[in-house]
């Protein structure tokens, strides 16, 4: 049998490990630019030196943010452990991007609710949902008819952030929109399945211990994409969720028309969701828990957000005298 080239190999272990597409993308875009830096020397020839010039290259010639550096780390140490079994060492002297602590945009309920207003249809939806519910964008994105439960008041969010399940609240302004919606999407379903392209991508195997569950209502996404793609890995033709480039150019849209000074995105709705929270007295650790956050440090980011007019603190220029 041929050996397989290296980057199909990372690709076959990323895929019976679980990981996510856009990961599997990420890493393999990584490994590549790490094996071309050598001049295309194979990383089995490679060890900690040459991964400590590959970073600090990023670093220092790149500018890349923390996050990117942590990223393309990540995806090397992935190569040498997972695929190539060959143990990495602590990698010394690594010049590390500086990350500065940014606190979180937010937006006032009357802002929040100006940018709505100016959204219509599938994406006043999902932008609801993420202020109601506190989602990040592609987890509002992923969501399945199974994944809305209406009596319990409830969404199911699968596979968030560190391939983690959690739980969050469903607004009640939001139900009786959510039934219409999915009445609609039940019947651009029907047409699909008529016309033999009824089926959604399930996560991870599936497809092969549930051979029909790809075309049952209860799978498919919230939020379809407009037309089908041609899946070559199973050659059918699916109907995907819809591409998170579209909820953020409405959203960047709306959020100009409202006329509000703040550089707002779809996460400043998650920001919103959790401020609001804490503003109305709720406690910190119930936040945390819907936020689906591991740490309590990440949540107490918004404290500081509560903290109005230089923490909290009033200026001598508003004292009665002046």
């Amino acid at each position: 049998m041929e050996k397989r080239k290296l980057l199909d190999e990372v690709r076959a272990v990323l895929r019976i490990k679980n990981y996510s597409y856009r990961t599997e993308k990420s890493y393999i875009r990584w490994i590549r630019k790490f094996i071309l830096f050598h001049n295309k020397r194979h990383p089995q020839d490679m060890a900690e030196p040459e991964i400590k010039l590959f970073l600090n290259y990023l670093a220092d010639n790149q500018k890349v943010a923390a996050s990117t550096q942590n990223q393309a780390l990540s995806a090397v140490l992935f190569l040498y452990k997972k695929v190539l079994q060959k143990e990495i060492g602590f990698v010394q002297n690594i010049h590390w991007a500086n990350k500065p602590v940014r606190l979180p945009v937010v937006m006032t309920r009357d802002e929040a609710i100006k940018v709505l207003s100016h959204l219509d249809g599938k994406y006043k939806l999902a932008a609801c949902l993420m202020y109601g519910s506190g989602l990040r964008l592609l987890e509002c994105l992923r969501l399945r008819v199974k994944d809305i439960d209406f009596d319990y008041l409830q969404l199911m969010v699968r596979d968030g952030k560190g391939q983690k399940d959690r739980k969050t609240m469903l607004p009640v302004k939001l139900v009786e929109p959510l039934r219409e919606h999915l009445r609609q999407r039940k019947t651009l379903h029907d047409r699909d399945v008529a016309a033999g392209r009824g089926s959604v991508k399930l996560p991870g195997a599936l497809n092969r211990k549930y051979p029909n569950a790809a075309n049952q209502w209860i799978w498919q996404y919230l939020f379809s994409a407009t037309s089908h793609f041609f899946d070559p890995e199973d050659q059918v033709h699916r109907r995907h969720h819809l591409h998170e480039s579209a909820l953020q150019r409405a959203v960047k849209q709306a959020v100009r028309k409202s006329g509000i000074t703040k550089r707002a995105s779809c996460h400043t709705f998650r920001h919103s969701f959790a401020t609001h929270l804490l503003e109305n007295g709720y406690d910190i650790r119930t936040v945390q828990e819907l936020l689906g956050h591991n740490d309590i440090r990440t949540t107490m980011i918004y404290t500081h957000v509560l903290n109005k007019g230089g923490m909290g603190v009033k200026s001598p220029l508003d004292t009665p005298d002046l």
